[in-house]
């Protein structure tokens, strides 16, 4: 896919703090998405205290759950670890690899924060704006908010909330496990969000289009390590 240039990587964290604010105002967490046919799932991993970087992107099918195309990429972070602003360090490998994608694919689902975020610009909306494509998190954990648990039936929901705000929901996608935490990325609602996390269950806790993603870049750290 091609992709146009939004800004510069080579920012200190206090220049990329001021670019977040600035690039918020940009983000559309409103628009319902109506027609999905192919998600991308997408993931960056690392191993502690290094800078390789492993991305990897997996295409699949919404109504079988079917692959369609996978990309992987390894490369160095030039950003230093800083929570609040890990977009800087890991969405440039990503783009390398989504570059490389053939697939026209509607949405993507990202591993981390979209719209919750304390600066509400997380992974999933930074990269959203690069795009200009639907996008949305899928997080392990909470990054900010407070919420109610969800009942402990799979499809449960409850709203993440943060200064008054809605900023994502709380779903359990599996009956009796620990929820994961939905936010609208870009050009997306958070309705629309949740509701392709849990077309996407497929027995496991996490959406298969994210753990799809998440086995590559393990597989890819494996054999880095190898």
């Amino acid at each position: 896919m091609k992709i146009s240039r939004l800004h510069s990587w080579e920012l200190t964290p206090t220049e990329a703090v001021a670019l977040q604010r600035e690039m918020a105002a940009k983000v559309d967490v409103r628009t319902p998405l109506t027609h999905c046919e192919l998600i991308a799932g997408a993931d960056v991993s690392y191993n502690r205290f290094s800078n390789t970087l492993y991305a990897a992107v997996v295409v699949l099918r919404m109504n079988d759950g079917s692959i369609v195309e996978t990309q992987c990429g390894v490369g160095e972070a030039t950003f230093p670890y800083v929570p609040g602003l890990l977009s800087f360090r890991e969405i440039p490998i990503l783009l390398e690899v989504l570059a490389q994608v053939r697939s026209r694919f509607d949405a993507v689902m990202l591993d981390g924060q979209g719209y919750a975020h304390p600066r509400r610009i997380g992974f999933a909306s930074h990269i959203g704006l690069w795009l200009g494509l639907p996008t949305f998190g899928c997080a392990k954990s909470v990054l900010v908010g407070t919420f109610k648990d969800p009942k402990p039936k799979a499809g449960s929901v409850s709203s993440l909330v943060d200064k008054g705000e809605v900023i994502g929901s709380v779903v359990r996608t599996k009956d009796r496990v620990q929820p994961v935490y939905v936010s609208a990325g870009h050009l997306i609602d958070l309705p629309s969000a949740v509701r392709l996390v849990l077309a996407t269950c497929r027995g496991y806790r996490i959406p298969e289009p994210t753990r799809q993603a998440h086995l590559h870049v393990n597989a890819l750290r494996r054999q880095g390590a190898g």
